[in-house]
């Protein structure tokens, strides 16, 4: 599974408009904070529709990286992707790691 860091991530949506950040923590979390820039796309699918199989829709056409609270989540939800055949990465250490490194 590819991963990326936080640091890694920011210098990488200065420069490219082809991702998509998805976010699997529950709505709530979700709105009180996530991940934003006037170049990037952001989703929020709770992990539970991942987990239970729910039809989603996700581009095909840009890099999609997964993150929740800390990254353990994500990585389930990761690795279903994956198996489904989408191109996904990993946010090292989820929504705290983003915070700590914009901080």
């Amino acid at each position: 599974m590819k991963t990326i860091l936080a640091k890694e991530l920011r210098a990488k949506m200065e420069k490219s408009r082809d991702i998509c950040i998805l976010d699997v923590r529950a709505k709530e979390k979700f709105e009180k904070e996530h991940i934003k820039n006037e170049n990037i796309e952001t989703l929020n699918i709770p992990k539970h529709m991942i987990f239970e199989n729910q039809p989603i829709a996700l581009p095909d056409d840009k890099e999609i990286i997964i993150t929740c609270t800390t990254g353990n989540s994500a990585r389930k939800c990761a690795e279903i992707l994956e198996e489904k055949g989408y191109a996904v990465t990993l946010l090292e250490g989820g929504m705290t790691a983003w915070k700590e490194s914009i901080s």
